[in-house]
């Protein structure tokens, strides 16, 4: 029987089986006896009996029995085994059992193990009293459970350690979890509280978060703790909370009589007994601490309770950390829109980019779905811009709706905000919940902000923002709708006095020049002054040719009519039109047998006369010599004559030139009469080319200036000349009025015709080369702004 009682308490490892066997195999050995199996446990600092197994007709009422009490306490004082029967059998004594029989008798095993008492055997019957040989039988039995019951309670104790550890893994894993959900700090805050006094099982948590270096401000709490409220602060040194953040090392307080407690309860009863601190440590750099005040279970905090909270503190450090630099981004790039936004509108003017960029840059950053601005005109609100509307409609029915709101809002001096969550409303006013219930039920919109635009001059405008969600707008949020409303003010004021200024309109496209110009990058834009800056030298002082132009054409050149001096008949002509001819050239001869005759007989004439004239002086007779002699020069002065006239029946060409004269073979036979016009020769080593200069540039033009001639019939070629005259006189030629140049050129191979036309070039002399560009249109404002105004 022992050995399979063995057996079956081996195949058993826990120590609820195993007792629960001990007391079977008892009832066993004693026919209708009852039989409880105790082990002694630490509960509150205190050793106690614990029942683990009953067996018979019997029960208990209590899980713990004290180790002092009735006969318990006697085998615990004793340390040996008892058996009690009749008088030695008192009813106070064994008060913690319950049966429906008297009892007979009671007998207690100790079950000890390397000398240390760790449980008992209790052994009740109903019918017979246990004699000593039973309680012999007992004690070897409790000498066989002992080991096994000291095995099972350190196997289950092991196994609880690990079950713990295995329960804080899960925890701190599902903790790493519940903290990496979200980054919004809003949210992570209350996260962490509640989930660390879930954990730990605390009446209150308070995180701390870094406010600067030297003072700690408590963002949340879980639980209720009233030695100081949320958004209370706590400066180095003054209490145990700075103390952890200033070591960097975690603090448990157990003792409630510890004077650091005692001045934070400040005399409250009900303050705090027991508290824990772990510093919120990532990446090197303290968050803040998480403090945990008070167990649920009345008693201190221990060591584990603090490695516990230290664990979650890592956890919790990260999560905060990262939270952080997500909110520190959103501040930044908060601020970079705010920067963007306020660049916009100060670098212009222009009232309508102006209301644009307000009501569409924030939504970068702040989650609205809707901005508006109404201005303050005439005495009266105006909506002048709402987001995604290029163009306000006054009759729309949105616009309506919203230049109500907005005039509403506008009764208030300071921001107004508003916001229903679900049928509930933030402002607890009627008529506030009827005005706004009926907006946002026709909007669909939840949140409503609207800030007033006002400066020292008075009141600017209303700025306003919707959203479908009632908490679209978080502190950051709020910020930076302040700073902007104060800079749209100043931009909106400077651009609404900007409209009032006279010639605005003129003076727009410079300016939207100017802004582009402003926004190009700094290199580009100091590439583009320091090209314009070299432009503006070149036209300074690179100097240029000043030319000016005009229409050309080639005017007559010298001409020389052949005109005979004497009367007669063309009898042969030499020459065709358009025969070169030189000077002296016989071009054609006229009839000269009465002119011969004449010289023939002016010649007898005269040889008769000087042959008198001879005869007379032979004969010294003096008178008649000088008669004669006299006659004699009459005829040679006849002849003389004669032979002129004989010569000019010879047309002779009296420069050199060309024959312009048409069929002049024809006139052969023609009797031609002095001063009749046999032909005409043209001069054609140089061309005389007048160029129509307009009246503006009449000034720059002189004598022997050079000039340049590009004729249509000779496209590649470019005639040089000088000019010899400058008309003194204009002339109409078309619409305009000209003076000519005449402009000498020379023609060596007679190329240039008489009537050809084309374009003239005179070179007036070296100008800088923004006169030579900008000289006409200077002289064309000029004129302009003379006979607009005059002086």
């Amino acid at each position: 029987m022992q050995a399979r009682f063995l057996s079956a308490l081996l195949q058993e490892r826990e120590v609820q089986p195993r007792a629960f066997l001990l007391a079977q195999q008892v009832t066993e050995m004693l026919p209708g006896a009852a039989a409880v199996v105790y082990l002694l446990e630490e509960y509150e600092e205190t050793t106690r009996w614990s029942p683990k197994a009953v067996a018979g007709d019997i029960h208990l009422d209590d899980d713990v029995i004290p180790i002092d009490s009735g006969t318990l306490g006697l085998l615990a004082k004793e340390n040996q085994p008892l058996l009690l029967s009749g008088a030695n059998l008192v009813r106070e004594d064994y008060a913690h059992l319950h049966a429906r029989r008297s009892l007979l008798s009671l007998a207690y095993v100790p079950m000890i193990v390397n000398q240390t008492l760790i449980g008992a055997l209790e052994a009740a019957t109903f019918d017979e009293v246990i004699n000593p040989a039973d309680l012999s039988g007992l004690v070897e039995l409790a000498e066989y459970a002992a080991p096994a019951f000291s095995s099972a309670t350190h196997y289950e104790a092991e196994r609880n350690s690990h079950l713990a550890s295995i329960s804080r893994l899960t925890q701190l894993y599902d903790v790493e979890k519940v903290f990496n959900s979200t980054l919004e700090m809003d949210q992570l805050n209350p996260i962490i509280t509640a989930k660390v006094r879930e954990i730990i099982e605390a009446q209150v948590v308070n995180l701390w978060l870094v406010k600067d270096e030297q003072e700690l401000l408590l963002m949340d709490r879980a639980g209720e703790d009233a030695t100081c409220e949320v958004g209370a602060s706590e400066k180095s040194g003054e209490g145990y909370v700075s103390a952890v953040s200033d070591s960097g090392e975690a603090l448990i307080i157990e003792d409630a009589g510890d004077e650091r407690l005692q001045r934070r309860n400040a005399g409250r009863e009900d303050g705090i007994f027991s508290a824990m601190v772990a510093p919120l440590v990532a990446n090197g750099f303290e968050v803040g601490v998480i403090e945990v005040i008070n167990k649920l279970d009345g008693t201190p905090f221990d060591e584990d309770d603090l490695f516990l909270l230290s664990s979650i503190a890592e956890t919790a450090a990260s999560a905060l950390n990262n939270a952080g630099m997500l909110q520190a981004e959103r501040k930044v790039e908060i601020l970079e829109t705010l920067v963007k936004v306020s660049a916009e509108i100060t670098s212009t003017l222009d009232l309508d980019r102006v209301l644009d960029a307000v009501v569409t840059g924030p939504g970068a950053v702040i989650p609205y779905e809707r901005a508006a601005i109404a201005l303050e005109e005439r005495g009266r609100l105006k909506v002048r811009a709402i987001t995604g509307m290029p163009r306000i409609n006054s009759q729309d029915p949105n616009v309506v709706r919203l230049q109500e709101l907005l005039e509403w809002a506008s009764l208030s001096s300071e921001a107004v905000s508003f916001s229903q969550h679900g049928e509930q409303f933030e402002d607890p006013r009627p008529e506030t919940q009827a005005k706004l219930g009926k907006y946002f039920a026709e909007t669909g919109m939840r949140g409503f902000y609207a800030v007033p635009l006002t400066d020292d001059d008075g009141r600017v405008g209303t700025l306003s923002f919707e959203s479908s969600d009632p908490d679209f707008l978080g502190p950051a949020h709020l910020e930076m709708i302040k700073i902007l409303a104060s800079q749209a003010t100043v931009a909106l004021r400077n651009a609404s006095l900007y409209r009032e200024v006279p010639f605005i309109d003129l003076l727009k496209p410079v300016l939207d020049r100017k802004r582009k110009f402003l926004a190009l990058e700094k290199r580009r834009r100091a590439l583009l002054v320091a090209g314009a800056a070299a432009a503006l030298l070149f036209l300074l002082i690179f100097p240029l040719p000043l030319r000016v132009v005009g229409d050309a054409s080639v005017s007559p050149t010298q001409s020389v009519l052949i005109q005979p001096e004497v009367e007669g008949v063309v009898q042969r002509v030499n020459v065709r039109e358009g025969d070169a001819v030189s000077a002296g050239t016989v071009l054609a001869s006229l009839s000269d047998w009465q002119y011969r005759a004449q010289l023939a007989a002016a010649q007898a004439k005269y040889e008769t006369a000087v042959s008198q004239m001879n005869r007379a002086l032979n004969g010294n007779d003096g008178g008649e010599a000088g008669i004669q002699r006299i006659q004699a020069d009459y005829w040679a002065s006849e002849l003389t004559r004669a032979r002129e006239r004989l010569d000019r029946t010879q047309l002779r060409s009296p420069i050199n030139g060309v024959l312009a004269t048409s069929h002049v073979e024809d006139l052969v036979g023609r009797k031609l009469m002095p001063g009749d016009t046999f032909a005409e020769v043209v001069d054609t080593s140089r061309a005389i080319v007048d160029v129509a200069i307009d009246e503006d540039d009449v000034l720059l033009l002189h004598s022997g200036e050079k000039a340049s001639v590009k004729l249509d019939g000779f496209p590649t070629r470019t005639f040089h000349g000088v000019v010899t005259v400058v008309s003194p006189r204009s002339q109409v030629q078309g619409s305009d009025r000209v003076f000519f140049a005449r402009v000498a050129v020379p023609n060596p191979d007679g190329a240039i015709r008489d009537g050809m036309q084309g374009r003239g070039k005179v070179v007036t002399g070296w100008s800088p080369a923004g006169k030579v560009f900008f000289r006409r249109p200077a002289i064309w404002i000029w004129s302009k702004l003379w006979s607009w105004f005059g002086w």
